[in-house]
């Protein structure tokens, strides 16, 4: 069977992107879920407007994406936004049902490997997020590893976030990323992120200290023909960081009452996510939400070094 070509694929660009494809304009992908998943309205809305405003303060230009009504949006108007962050029943989309939530002709909010896959469809290089997933606590008896480390393994997109999820086995998600010769480069710092915290434990296996570093090394794996993914760990801003010492609790705690709920798969990480929340009285979603906006400064930079490499 024949591939489908780009043309016909059921891509629609918002005009803010397609006015900045005809122009040669830097490009950050930004994924969805973190407004239909990951905060309730209108406190999604107003995060995801505030996202997209850092990125083109910073010179760039934001592309959400999310399936609506049978089409991958790479880029959505501000009625878009707000009807996406107001809908009901939105499926969180991954490389395995990506295509029946196409089809189906529903609503999808793009994960990270989601949103990778898009990104690359559309020529961007670059995509912003909070964290990604990776290899969960206990995944030796439970199997339990998140696709974005499979997307990353074999995506032609850099990724810029805060680390991987601090609630997931750092470790092993780190060991995974190696043995798939995924760059794993940390932002300014010699120590590898968590997410909420600046500092996981655990070293880095590159440290660059520029976008244009970054951009460089993006453009020499393309040279070499390898995959062109790279995850860009981003320490989150001190200011608003929750150190190690002080969540670390508070993620065992969550993840003892997981267990002890039998929550498990997709339900694990909102349950988690959600009962830090309520564990650091708040404090967690604040974080969450400086890490965002801090990446996504840090992903227009890089989009505009690499949008000069190419010309």
């Amino acid at each position: 069977m024949t591939a489908p070509t780009p043309s016909a694929l059921p891509l629609a660009f918002s005009p803010e992107v397609a006015a900045a494809r005809d122009g040669g304009r830097a490009l950050v992908a930004l994924e969805s879920t973190i407004i239909t998943h990951g905060m309730p309205w209108p406190d999604n809305l107003e995060t995801a407007l505030r996202v997209e405003a850092e990125v083109r303060q910073a010179g760039a230009v934001p592309a959400t994406i999310a399936v609506m009504g049978g089409r991958l949006h790479i880029g959505l108007t501000e009625a878009e936004l707000r009807e996406l962050a107001q809908a009901r029943e939105v499926a969180k989309v991954s490389r395995a049902d990506i295509g029946a939530c196409l089809a189906g002709g529903g609503y999808g909010a793009t994960t990270v490997a989601a949103t990778m896959i898009a990104a690359g469809l559309a020529g961007i290089h670059v995509f912003a997020t909070g964290g990604i997933g990776g290899v969960h606590r206990g995944a030796e008896s439970s199997f339990d590893i998140s696709a974005d480390l499979r997307e990353l393994a074999q995506g032609s997109v850099t990724v810029v976030a805060a680390g991987a999820k601090a609630i997931l086995d750092l470790p092993k998600t780190l060991e995974v990323l190696e043995t798939d010769g995924v760059p794993v480069i940390a932002y300014g710092q010699d120590a590898f992120p968590a997410f909420w915290s600046r500092d996981s434990g655990l070293k880095a296996p590159i440290r660059l200290d520029s976008a244009g570093a970054i951009a460089r090394a993006w453009a020499m794996r393309r040279a070499l023909g390898l995959p062109a993914a790279q995850l860009v760990a981003n320490p989150i801003p001190a200011a608003h960081e929750i150190p190690r010492e002080e969540i670390v609790p508070h993620i065992e705690a969550a993840l003892r009452e997981a267990e002890a709920q039998g929550i498990s798969a997709k339900a694990v990480t909102p349950f988690l996510l959600g009962r830090i929340l309520e564990l650091t009285r708040g404090r967690s979603l604040e974080a969450n939400v400086a890490l965002v906006l801090n990446n996504a400064r840090l992903a227009a930079a890089i989009a505009i070094e690499m949008a000069r490499i190419d010309g």
